[in-house]
């Protein structure tokens, strides 16, 4: 026997049914709040010394440190998929680091040589140098250190070095992930002095003290020196208001754009930024963010492919412009279609 529920009264709707505009794909697109696009995407990649030579980073699958030929041919790839810029970090060998951090302003450091290779081969895309200690000095930290304290007035004059000669180097975009007071208003002079006037700055305005980063810090080679911890200079992960103080900040000292690092677990301040400032508004997907979806995704315990978009979507929704991530290239294939 057929039991007879009774239906339940829907008239409060007023003949609105929100499930009408999902009912088939024709329709979700054409109702589309976001927009992903390959323009939206930016490839970091890691350069090491040698000729054809690519290493493994063990603890991102997929990712591989490039031979300055080897970015090259990234940089073609790059491209000729729609992304618009590359971002550049150094692993560089033990023997040229040090204290002091000097190898950051050599004129012939690694990678000054790789962007110089990659303008001159590929003109067309976007070059962004970090610039930060971390990658030249002894012990890991972002900047110098005297008996134990993070030194940021003489860290600002190191990076300002730097930064002058990768915009010799052919960088289009300096890219401070320091976290030090000033540097940006530094760094903006210097270059303007240099006749740099039309090398852009994206400063890393919100940079966490976040576990996310291990990976990375694998990937530059400096991890493993680290000694102590980068949270007198890098951001409490409590704090949002303190992100937009930094961001304002940083736009009145000369920044172009900022970025907020790292991502998802950062996308309320994205938000906040979008909706505070007239500016671009960039995300970083950091190595540990890259490295749960893929190490998940082997698991079985998610669908990897669909992680990645779905990830990526959400930085477009909070409010980001642009999304620096380590699957720029697959992802700007795949949406480029």
């Amino acid at each position: 026997m057929t039991q007879n529920w009774p239906r339940h009264d829907m008239s409060f709707l007023g003949g609105r049914r929100l499930r009408r505009l999902r009912q088939a794909e024709w329709s979700r697109a054409m109702v589309r709040e976001t927009e992903l696009l390959p323009r939206d995407l930016i490839w970091p990649l890691f350069v090491i010394e040698g000729q054809n030579e690519k290493t493994q980073i063990k603890t991102m699958p997929g990712v591989e440190r490039l031979s300055i030929d080897l970015m090259v041919e990234a940089a073609r790839q790059a491209r000729d998929a729609g992304i618009p810029a590359l971002a550049i970090f150094p692993n560089t060998p033990d023997h040229l680091r040090s204290e002091s951090a000097s190898e950051a302003y050599n004129p012939d450091n690694l990678m000054c040589r790789a962007l110089s290779a990659i303008k001159s081969a590929v003109p067309e895309i976007g070059l962004i140098a970090d610039v930060a200690l971390d990658e030249y000095s002894s012990d890991g930290q972002d900047g110098l250190v005297r008996d134990g304290e993070i030194l940021n007035d003489e860290t600002v004059e190191v990076m300002v070095r730097s930064a002058l000669v990768q915009a010799s180097s052919g960088a289009d975009i300096i890219a401070p992930s320091d976290m030090m007071d000033g540097r940006v208003a530094a760094i903006r002079a210097a270059l303007d002095a240099g006749g740099f006037e039309h090398v852009q700055i994206m400063s890393y305005a919100a940079k966490y003290a976040s576990c996310f980063y291990g990976p990375f810090r694998e990937a530059v080679g400096s991890g493993s020196r680290l000694k102590g911890d980068k949270r007198t200079y890098q951001m409490d992960y409590a704090n949002s208001d303190e992100a937009l103080r930094e961001i304002e900040q940083d736009i009145a000292e000369g920044a172009d754009s900022v970025m907020i690092k790292p991502g998802l677990p950062y996308l309320d301040v994205v938000r906040r930024a979008a909706d505070t400032f007239n500016v671009p508004i960039y995300a970083y997907q950091v190595s540990g963010e890259y490295a749960m979806i893929e190490m998940a995704g082997a698991a079985g315990a998610i669908n990897r492919d669909a992680a990645v978009l779905e990830s990526l979507w959400a930085f477009k929704r909070a409010g980001a412009d642009g999304v620096l991530t380590y699957y720029a290239l697959e992802m700007a294939r795949k949406l480029g279609g």
